[in-house]
């Protein structure tokens, strides 16, 4: 029997901006590729992945999951944006009665990120508030 290591998760939810690289296929135009993006919101976040929910499991003809093309990822924390590259691996459609629009979870994997970028993230994880935070609150008492 082998073990399965997994990441704690922690359910954070912030905004999500997803885009792919630009694929510098403009053909005999000389305007620069177009970057096309898609937002939305984490529901879990580890060390070594993300789950998010979007709109749509697609950038036009192009989907979040199952080509194995990185995305460019940007997390709107509170303490600054955080910048990765993920590659989606599993989506599912989100059930809720309540909703008006379909909705997708999507579970990615972080293939990248600069260490200054790893260090704001893993803090977040950790603190879930921006830095300086250490996770204890502070209560001020009036002696007058």
């Amino acid at each position: 029997m082998a073990e399965r290591v997994v990441s704690v998760r922690h359910n954070r939810e912030v905004p999500i901006k997803l885009s792919f690289e630009p694929s510098g296929k403009t053909g005999k135009s000389s305007e620069p590729p177009q970057i096309l993006y898609i937002m939305g919101e984490t529901k879990d976040l580890s060390v070594s992945g993300i789950a998010f929910t979007v709109s749509s499991v697609r950038i036009k003809e192009n989907y979040l999951v199952g080509e194995g093309r990185p995305l460019n990822a940007e997390l709107d924390l509170p303490g600054g944006k955080v910048l990765m590259k993920i590659v989606g691996q599993r989506y599912e459609p989100v059930d809720d009665q309540h909703l008006s629009v379909g909705k997708y979870l999507v579970g990615a994997s972080i293939l990248e990120m600069t260490d200054e970028n790893r260090e704001a993230y893993e803090h977040f994880l950790r603190f879930g508030g921006v830095k300086g935070n250490t996770g204890s609150l502070k209560f001020g008492i009036d002696r007058s």
